[in-house]
């Protein structure tokens, strides 16, 4: 029996998300990112993948569209998803595909935590998080920025009290 060897480069990186910081965002989001470019812990390039809390009634990751595609995966709580003029109640066990430059939006719309997992591909930055960071959110409906689906909660440009 032939033994396998592996490339002596090969380096093990493991991602402790207790140990990441990540960034609070105006919407009550707190993001950390694990895997990807700009300083992730898990430096892949042709992907991003990251871990983010949902603040209790209305903690969100605003509308928005990006030119990667995407996946939201609910490990525990309960939201809203908007994808286009979709609409739909999402929660822990499901998963949503994000299609390339269609606008999306997740929110929080129960008593506890949403926790959720993103990947998207390619790597790279999102516009948003700088956006939504700098007040400069394009408003659902204004401009090119298409409308949320009818009933839709509504998209936090800015932080709660501000």
């Amino acid at each position: 029996m032939k033994a396998h060897s592996q490339p002596s480069n090969l380096i093990m990186i493991i991602a402790d998300i207790a140990k990441i910081q990540g960034r609070t965002f105006p919407a009550r989001r707190w993001t950390r990112g694990m895997v990807g470019q700009a300083g992730q812990p898990i430096p892949a390039k042709g992907f991003a993948m990251g871990y983010v809390v949902l603040e209790p009634n209305g903690g969100q990751v605003p509308w928005h569209n990006q030119e990667q595609e995407e996946v939201y995966m609910v490990i525990q709580g309960r939201g809203e998803i908007c994808v286009g003029t979709e609409r739909q109640e999402i929660s822990a066990g499901q998963a949503v595909f994000l299609p390339p430059t269609v606008f999306h939006q997740l929110t929080n719309i129960g008593d506890t935590p949403l926790h959720m997992m993103y990947i998207y591909c390619p790597g790279g930055d999102v516009a948003h998080w700088r956006q939504e960071l700098d007040g400069t959110l394009p408003p659902a409906g204004v401009g090119p920025t298409p409308p949320l689906p009818a009933g839709a909660q509504p998209q936090c440009t800015k932080a709660p009290g501000a």
